[in-house]
């Protein structure tokens, strides 16, 4: 009896990252994929909810979310097509709790970035 080939599915070809009527996944300049407008995106819009299981460990797809309530952090672990959104100093998009919206009118096929917000200086020690 032969092996079956696991194949692995490319994030763009995905289903699960296909629910969201105003973005898709595709290949980025900015890094690996990104999240892109299907259709034109007005200012103030909502873009989509960052979906997944909270995390208390930073990783690659992990949103720290402030809780206004509980006065403290915590993490979602991305797990649907808003994980694929990329930085940008200057983005289009910003998160307000784990909701994703335009900052700016983002045309069809533009890339959806927002500003990660990271700490430049750690990570140059």
């Amino acid at each position: 009896m032969g092996r079956s080939k696991s194949t692995k599915i490319s994030p763009k070809d995905d289903p699960a990252y296909q629910d969201n009527p105003k973005v898709y996944v595709d290949e980025s300049a900015i890094h690996g994929y990104g999240l892109f407008a299907k259709k034109d995106i007005k200012k103030g819009q909502y873009v989509g909810t960052y979906e997944g299981p909270s995390s208390k460990k930073n990783g690659m797809h992990v949103l720290w979310v402030w809780d206004e309530d509980d006065e403290k952090w915590f993490g979602i672990n991305g797990k649907n097509e808003m994980r694929f959104a990329n930085h940008a100093d200057k983005p289009n998009a910003e998160f307000w709790g784990d909701e994703m919206y335009a900052l700016k009118k983002i045309k069809k096929g533009d890339e959806i970035t927002f500003d990660y917000q990271w700490d430049k200086d750690e990570d140059e020690l």
